[in-house]
């Protein structure tokens, strides 16, 4: 457990609920409301094209404004190569997905509350030695199945999808994806690939989230604007 708040201040939809950055944040809650009117979203891949855009830090501030309105959710990590949401939220990873799968824990022991109301949190657990073949499981997929039953909304932090085909192989089993793209951090040739290899996929992505857009000297803001639908 990390022995500063660093990554706790990137929970700013908890900690400034009427800051401009957190209306942000339920903006996009609103917007992927209106992106699944006709299928309601349960289940969602937070990704992006490679790392440092801002994904993880967008997954847990949207599961946050999600349980802020009233459904229960749970944020569930991944991300098996590099796992973070355990940091975000300052808790221990002795256990998590990865002892579930592998049937070392039953889910509930897994399971740990969070600084939220009506939000849990699901941490990655040890890291295997093979990372895709754990997430491409039946297990995985069954575990992501019993956490849309017992919540209104799972969402899933994952790896970059030009890293591994981890995203590409959880897409199959979640309602949609949601893309973070980092302003400025990746060219318009490694996007459009990206996103190729996830449409190939079959996955349907929800939106796109413009992630580190410098509105100020002072703040850094998040805008959403629709992708895909």
């Amino acid at each position: 457990m990390p022995r500063n708040n660093e990554r706790f201040q990137n929970l700013v939809t908890h900690l400034a609920p009427k800051s401009a950055t957190s209306e942000m944040y339920r903006m996009l809650r609103t917007n992927l409301d209106f992106a699944s009117l006709d299928a309601p979203l349960h289940t969602v891949v937070v990704t992006s094209t490679v790392s440092g855009e801002g994904k993880t830090v967008t997954a847990s501030n949207l599961a946050v404004v999600n349980a802020q309105a009233g459904k229960r959710t749970i944020i569930v990590d991944g991300d098996l190569r590099k796992p973070m949401i355990h940091r975000v939220f300052q808790l221990s990873n002795m256990t998590g997905c990865t002892n579930v799968l592998l049937r070392q824990a039953n889910l509930d022991d897994a399971i740990q509350g969070s600084q939220a109301e009506n939000l849990d949190v699901l941490t990655s657990g040890p890291i295997p030695p093979n990372p895709a073949e754990v997430v491409g499981s039946g297990a995985m997929r069954s575990l992501i199945h019993s956490l849309a039953e017992r919540y209104d909304l799972v969402v899933i932090d994952s790896p970059p999808v030009l890293s591994v085909a981890d995203v590409k192989l959880l897409s199959a089993s979640v309602d949609g994806i949601l893309y973070v793209v980092g302003a400025g951090l990746v060219t318009r040739q490694a996007l459009r690939k990206a996103q190729q290899s996830i449409e190939m996929s079959g996955a349907k992505i929800l939106g796109t989230v413009l992630n580190q857009k410098r509105l100020s000297k002072s703040e850094q803001q998040y805008y959403y604007y629709g992708y895909g639908y």
